[in-house]
């Protein structure tokens, strides 16, 4: 929904109350073989059965992908904005549409953006109501579930994937799935998934203690959002209650992308940076490499890149042409934070 849609011109974060805009490593079990017997042949991972529009990733030889044989260790959302700042480096956080155009590519292009270098991947549950969300977004979500694309199914695909993903994966997700869950079996779910971090764009800062609480049991990182709208004294509470990083909503409005990126952000950040030794990531109207090094040189500590990156994949003419459009593009955001 664009600044100008069907909600009229008032700002849908600010109507709402809150300042918005969005593996384990595998161990053997049992003993260790007595000295000179090998251990038993590791299994590939069973298909997901009856999962509408996902299928088990397969290699280039046309073989399912041992899962277990390519796990690696995923830091946590925190511990990867602590690796970068030793670095001097800035994270790229790319977002994109679960089950857009469906989820066996939602998969692959997990793996694309996690092979590119994305620091952590943001990856949107579809929602019929998407109120923060622009038209791009909007649209990809409502392809999404149109091809049946459900929660499960988004879980049993993260499940086989993140294992696979150096990035951690955080949710993005409207605060109606979780409650109809329920918020514990909600943490609980995700947790098991490999999810790390969260972001519940529609929730206002005075509801997230449930979430919050929740969250810390099952070690999901509650990553809350912050606007230019938002008064010094609610920014300092956001700030204080937010983990993994400060979500700094670029503009006034929608998810989507922007000509230019305001550059009120280098004001933003500083306020927030005064209030706050967290790190904080850019997003809302983040759109090409030179946004991207803008704000980077404004004092970010990470930028998010939605809309676009949605776009390609949306777009393509086939998925396999999407995944190399968005391989190119991430590489080039990439390299603009080097």
């Amino acid at each position: 929904m664009g600044a100008g849609g069907r909600r009229g011109s008032q700002d849908p974060i600010a109507a709402i109350g809150i300042p918005l805009l969005p593996m384990e490593g595998w161990k053997p079990l049992g003993m260790e073989p007595p000295a000179g017997q090998l251990p038993p042949p590791l299994r590939p991972p069973s298909p997901v059965a009856g999962i509408r529009g996902f299928k088990p990733i397969s290699n280039s030889a046309g073989n399912t992908a041992m899962a277990a044989l390519s796990t690696v260790s995923t830091i946590g959302i925190s511990e990867t904005f602590a690796k970068l700042k030793k670095e001097g480096k800035v994270a790229l956080i790319p977002y994109i549409t679960a089950g857009d155009p469906d989820l066996s590519t939602t998969a692959q292009a997990l793996k694309v953006l996690d092979s590119c270098g994305s620091d952590i991947i943001e990856l949107g549950v579809p929602y019929s109501d998407p109120l923060a969300d622009g038209p791009v977004i909007q649209a990809a979500a409502t392809r999404s579930l149109a091809r049946g694309t459900n929660f499960d199914a988004i879980v049993a695909m993260l499940k086989e994937v993140v294992p696979q993903l150096s990035s951690p994966v955080a949710l993005f997700s409207y605060y109606n799935p979780i409650l109809k869950r329920g918020v514990e079996k909600f943490m609980s779910i995700v947790n098991d998934a490999g999810v790390r971090g969260l972001v519940v764009p529609d929730v206002p800062l005075e509801e997230t203690e449930i979430l919050r609480k929740e969250a810390l049991k099952y070690k999901i990182e509650l990553v809350l959002l912050t606007t230019p709208t938002t008064p010094t004294s609610r920014m300092k509470a956001i700030v204080e209650a937010s983990e993994g990083f400060i979500y700094l909503v670029s503009s006034v409005g929608v998810t989507g992308a922007r000509t230019s990126v305001s550059t009120r952000v280098e004001t933003l950040l500083q306020d927030i940076k005064e209030a706050t030794t967290k790190p904080v990531a850019v997003g809302f109207g983040i759109s090409n490499p030179e946004h991207v090094k803008q704000v980077a040189s404004w004092g970010a500590d990470g930028v998010i890149v939605g809309s676009a990156m949605v776009r390609l994949l949306g777009e393509a003419k086939s998925p396999e042409e999407g995944l190399k459009e968005l391989e190119d593009f991430t590489r080039s955001l990439k390299s603009a934070l080097l």
